[in-house]
């Protein structure tokens, strides 16, 4: 089924809101049922490697923890299908930018990549946020292989399990102000996002952008969420 719906999502608007904003709206690819299934493997601790408590190392409030292998048949399926589908515009993205990038057509000829370069432990994570957490800017990098683009899962429904909470991206550009996005996503929806930078097109062809990613503080209620990564960390 997950296979199904992420084959029918819009890619061609996809990629073009990641080549013009550096995020995309993919629109809901979970029904309740497989959120809630999501939200419940948070206190089976055997399915995971490790636990960050953010306000230990000044990420910010609340806690995740990043799955351990085998990955959850739910993640690893999402986490395959959707890499197939992103590959292409890595690679164009990295080609307009003239970085040296090779980026495979399937999720696990990527991973060997990041094996040969010590990058083993995967890092597809839980989310958990309660009143008065938040999570600080930053990037998902975890060495020296990274694929530029992840994925972000919303598994509580807002309003109704939460309130506060959005998803903040921040674009800096040279020599110039940053611009922000705050996006409030639906249970079930995902947005795309770039991990580090995008390029940009400007008159002597493409430059970067840096982005970085967070989540506001949740002013009521519980907030999950799910995050594709797909590059392995060291």
């Amino acid at each position: 089924m997950i296979s199904s719906v992420i084959q029918s999502l819009s890619w061609p608007e996809i990629r073009s809101s990641l080549w013009n904003s550096g995020y995309a709206r993919m629109g809901r690819i979970l029904v309740r049922a497989q959120c809630e299934e999501l939200r419940s493997l948070y206190s089976d601790a055997s399915l995971f490697r490790s636990r960050i408590d953010m306000e230990r190392y000044r990420f910010g409030r609340g806690e995740y923890q990043y799955f351990a292998n085998p990955l959850p048949a739910i993640v690893a399926e999402l986490r395959e299908k959707l890499y197939r589908f992103l590959a292409q515009a890595a690679n164009e993205w990295m080609s307009a930018l003239r970085i040296k990038a090779d980026f495979p057509a399937d999720l696990a000829s990527f991973l060997r990549q990041c094996h040969r370069r010590g990058q083993k432990r995967p890092t597809p994570l839980l989310l958990r946020y309660k009143q008065g957490d938040y999570n600080c800017l930053h990037q998902d990098v975890y060495g020296d292989v990274v694929f530029p683009l992840q994925v972000i899962f919303a598994l509580s429904k807002p309003d109704d399990e939460f309130t506060g909470g959005e998803l903040l991206l921040v674009e800096q550009r040279p020599r110039a102000q940053s611009i922000g996005h705050v996006i409030r996503m639906e249970q079930g929806e995902a947005v795309v996002i770039t991990t580090r930078y995008r390029p940009v097109k400007g008159s002597r062809g493409y430059y970067r952008t840096n982005f970085r990613h967070g989540v506001s503080e949740v002013l009521s209620g519980e907030r999950y969420t799910l995050g594709i990564v797909f590059h392995d960390a060291a």
